[in-house]
C-alpha cells in the first residue's frame, strides 16, 4: 500500500455523500490507513431530502419518512451512528385505495397490486368483473418474450390488463417515483417482476410462491418500514457532528472538475481548488452532468425528467378524525378528480410522532404530466388539499397548524432504457475519468437504503484501490 496519503472530495451532502463521507472515515480510522477528505456541499444544510421538523411535540418529515427493514443498510447505519435504540417500526393496519369518490381497502395478499390470494381479490370492490376476469388471464397467457427494458405500465397491462393497473398498481407505483408508470422503466425499478414472470411464467402464481406466507400468531403484525424515533435528521446530524468541522464546506458550489498530474482539482465557485486523488460525485443528474459536461459523459442523462412534488402536513386535535377510516392512510387511483396523489394518517402509521389527543395528517400533492399545484401558493396547495380531505373523508375542522414542503423537480425519473444509459455512463467513467464515481438516487434507487449502499460500495472501491 502506498503510505501516501490519498485525498478524497465528496460532491453533495445528502445521505448518498454523508454515508460515503462516513463509512470513509470509520473505515480510514479503524485501518489506519491514510485518507483525508472533503464533504463540499452547496446549500447551507446537509441532509438533501431528509428534513424533520419538531413543533409542538410532533415529529414531522419533510421528506422520507422511513426506510425497508429489510434492506439492512440503513438499520445498519443507524446502529453504527449509534441511534440503534430509536428505530421504530410502523404500526399496521389497512391501506386504502380512492377509487370513483370510494376508498376500497387494498385486497389482502397483493404484493404491489399483484393478487396472490384469490377470495379477497374476487371479493374486492375495487374491479369489476370483467377487470376481475381480465386479471385472471395472467393464469393462462403465456410469457412475453420481449428482450431488453420495456415500461412497467406495458408489463403489467398485458399481464393483468388495464383496470387492475389504474385502479391498484399505478397509484401504489406512482407512490414511491411519483412518476408515469408508461414511462418507467421496468429493469431499472422492479426487475424482480420480470424474473418471476421467466421463472413462473404467470405473475399471480410466481409471486404467491415466493411471497412469504405469514402465519396468523394472534400478536400485531410488525411493520415493513423502519424510522428513527426523534426524525431522520437525526441520522443527519449525528454524521455531522462525528465529521470533522473542516472537512465540511458547505454554501460552496463546484463549478468544475479538471484533470491533474495526480488526480483532480476540483474548482469551488470561491475560487478554491481541491486536490483530489478521489472524486465522489453524489448530486442530482443534472448537476452531476453540468460538472463534467466537457468530457460529455453524461449526455443520455441531461434529458431525464425529475417530477415536482409536495407535502402537507396537518396537526388536528384526534377528535376532528372520530369518523376515520380505519387503517393507515390511501392512495389515489390516477384517473380520480383530486389534487391529493395519497395521504397518510402518520398519528395511526407512526403513533410516536404525535403527542397524546393529536393527530397527523400527512398528504401527497403533485406527479408526472400534473405538477403544477407545486408551483403554487401556499394558501392555493392548502385549500386543494382541505378541499379534497372535506369530500374524501367529511373533515372540515380547521388544522392546528400546516406544515407544507415543496420538492421541485427532486423525483428522477428512471425512463425506459434508464440500465442501458447506467452502464454506458459507468463505463466511460472508469475510461475517461478513473476514480471518478457518479453516484446518488438519479442512478440506483430512490430510497434511503438504496443511496447508503451505493455509498458504501463507493468506500469499498476506494479502500481496495489504495
Amino acid at each position: 500500500m502506498n503510505s501516501k496519503e490519498k485525498k478524497v472530495v465528496i460532491i453533495g451532502g445528502g445521505i448518498t455523500g454523508l454515508t460515503t463521507a462516513f463509512y470513509l472515515q470509520k473505515q480510514a480510522n479503524e485501518k489506519g490507513l491514510p485518507i483525508s477528505f472533503k464533504l463540499v456541499e452547496a446549500s447551507k444544510h446537509l441532509g438533501g431530502k431528509i428534513s424533520t421538523v419538531q413543533k409542538d411535540g410532533f415529529t414531522i418529515e419533510r421528506g422520507p419518512d422511513s426506510f425497508l427493514e429489510r434492506k439492512v443498510s440503513a438499520g445498519q447505519l443507524v446502529r453504527d451512528l449509534g441511534l440503534g435504540d430509536q428505530l421504530v417500526n410502523n404500526s399496521t393496519g389497512t391501506a386504502h385505495v380512492l377509487v370513483n369518490n370510494e376508498l376500497f381497502p387494498i385486497p389482502e395478499g397483493a404484493v404491489m397490486g399483484i393478487p396472490t390470494k384469490i377470495t379477497p381479490f374476487i371479493t374486492s370492490g375495487l374491479f369489476s368483473p370483467v377487470g376481475k376476469l381480465r386479471a385472471a388471464a395472467d393464469l393462462i397467457l403465456p410469457k412475453s418474450g420481449i428482450e431488453g427494458d420495456q415500461s412497467l405500465g406495458h408489463f403489467f397491462r398485458r399481464r393483468l390488463g388495464s383496470e387492475v393497473v389504474e385502479n391498484l398498481i399505478e397509484p401504489l407505483l406512482s407512490g414511491i417515483y411519483a412518476g408515469d408508470i408508461d414511462q418507467l422503466s421496468l429493469e431499472s425499478t422492479f426487475p424482480q417482476f420480470k424474473q418471476v414472470e421467466s421463472k413462473y411464467r404467470s405473475l399471480i402464481l410466481g409471486m404467491k410462491t415466493t411471497s412469504p406466507q405469514k402465519k396468523e400468531t394472534g400478536k400485531s403484525k410488525k411493520g415493513i418500514f423502519q424510522t428513527v424515533s426523534s426524525g431522520l435528521s437525526s441520522i443527519v446530524d449525528t454524521i455531522g457532528q462525528q465529521l470533522p468541522k473542516e472537512n465540511v464546506l458547505l454554501e460552496r458550489k463546484v463549478l468544475g472538475l479538471e484533470k491533474s498530474e495526480n488526480g483532480y482539482f476540483v474548482s469551488l465557485d470561491n475560487g478554491e481548488k481541491l486536490e483530489a486523488n478521489y472524486v465522489v460525485l453524489a448530486t442530482p443528474h443534472l448537476a452531476s452532468s453540468e460538472i463534467l459536461k466537457p468530457y460529455g459523459i453524461m449526455e443520455d442523462f441531461e434529458d431525464i425528467p425529475s417530477t415536482s412534488v409536495a407535502t402537507v402536513a396537518m396537526a388536528y386535535p384526534l377528535e376532528a378524525f372520530s369518523q376515520l377510516i380505519e387503517g393507515t392512510g390511501f392512495v389515489v387511483s390516477r384517473n380520480s378528480p383530486y389534487t391529493i396523489t395519497a395521504c397518510t394518517w402518520t398519528h395511526k402509521k407512526w403513533p410516536h410522532t404525535v403527542p397524546k389527543g393529536k393527530a397527523l395528517i400527512r398528504c401527497y400533492v403533485g406527479k408526472a404530466g400534473d405538477e403544477d399545484i407545486v408551483y403554487g401558493s401556499d394558501d392555493e396547495i392548502l385549500q386543494a388539499v382541505k378541499t379534497d380531505l372535506q369530500t374524501i373523508s367529511g373533515v372540515t375542522t380547521e388544522p392546528d397548524f400546516v406544515v407544507i414542503s415543496r420538492w421541485k423537480k427532486a423525483m428522477p425519473q428512471y425512463v425506459v432504457g434508464h440500465k442501458e444509459r447506467l452502464n454506458k455512463m459507468k463505463e466511460t467513467v472508469q475510461k475517461e475519468l478513473p476514480n471518478v464515481f457518479v453516484v446518488g438516487s438519479s442512478f440506483e434507487g430512490l430510497g434511503l437504503p438504496d443511496c447508503i449502499d451505493q455509498g458504501k460500495r463507493v468506500v469499498e472501491d476506494i479502500i481496495v484501490s489504495i
